[in-house]
């Protein structure tokens, strides 16, 4: 699939990159961008779930999203840590694919696998840059990142942006459904289901910016423009 990527996307499991950023890389992509997913576990135990289930779930979501890259690095679902270890795995896929851009989750979430995946990102990016190192790619500094949240903890920070996905929403909603064991099986189908709150989330997001739809993304350092252009189109 070839490497140099404009956007990474780092998620904790499968469905992850889908529910939080699905409408995101879905306009990047039809921006001409190249856009790929790592994930750092199978996501696995579930309910209704199985690794292999997982992974014929995340082969059908790849096709809606029509990725240029995917990985998962099977690194320990439940118990995912900032480890030596982890930080080298993902510090590596830095350095291979080159990404411009890497979206991450936010660092504060009730699920300890999003908070360790936040920190995780943030030591592995240090780590790409290291020079004198048997690490394997050349050395590189992501230079931007952006924090996406989660929907486990209800919380309501204020974004530094939020991507406008109206034309993308649909597909996005496609992509989520694909994952069927986590989304669908197994849940009431009374509204709200758990799909209703992904698009409604997406609702009120994109009405913030006088959008259909949107996705709302921090960044813990200052945003540069060199035109009002682009901002004033977002309204």
């Amino acid at each position: 699939m070839g490497s140099q990527l404009d956007v990474l996307v780092v998620a904790p499991h499968p469905d992850d990159a889908e529910i939080s950023v699905g409408g995101t890389i879905l306009a990047c992509k039809a921006a001409g961008q190249r856009v790929g997913v790592v994930e750092l576990t199978n996501g696995e135990p579930t309910p209704y779930g199985s690794p292999e289930i997982r992974a014929k779930e995340t082969a059908a979501s790849t096709e809606v999203l029509q990725l240029d890259w995917r990985e998962n690095l099977q690194l320990p679902n439940r118990s995912l840590e900032s480890s030596l270890t982890a930080r080298r795995q993902l510090a590596e896929i830095f350095r291979e694919q080159q990404p411009k851009v890497i979206l991450a989750p936010y660092w504060e979430d009730v699920h300890p696998d999003h908070v360790a995946a936040s920190h995780l990102v943030d030591a592995a990016r240090f780590w790409s840059k290291l020079s004198k190192t048997d690490m394997s790619g050349e050395r590189y500094w992501p230079p931007q990142i952006y924090y996406f949240w989660s929907i486990h903890l209800r919380i309501h920070p204020k974004p530094s942006f939020v991507f406008d996905i109206s034309p993308h929403i649909e597909q996005k909603m496609q992509a989520v459904r694909c994952y069927e064991s986590q989304m669908i099986q197994g849940r009431s189908e009374e509204h709200p289901t758990v799909l209703d709150d992904i698009k409604d989330r997406a609702r009120y997001w994109g009405w913030t910016i006088h959008r259909a739809y949107g996705e709302p993304f921090a960044s813990r350092e200052e945003i540069g423009i060199q035109s009002f252009l682009p901002l004033s189109a977002a309204k």
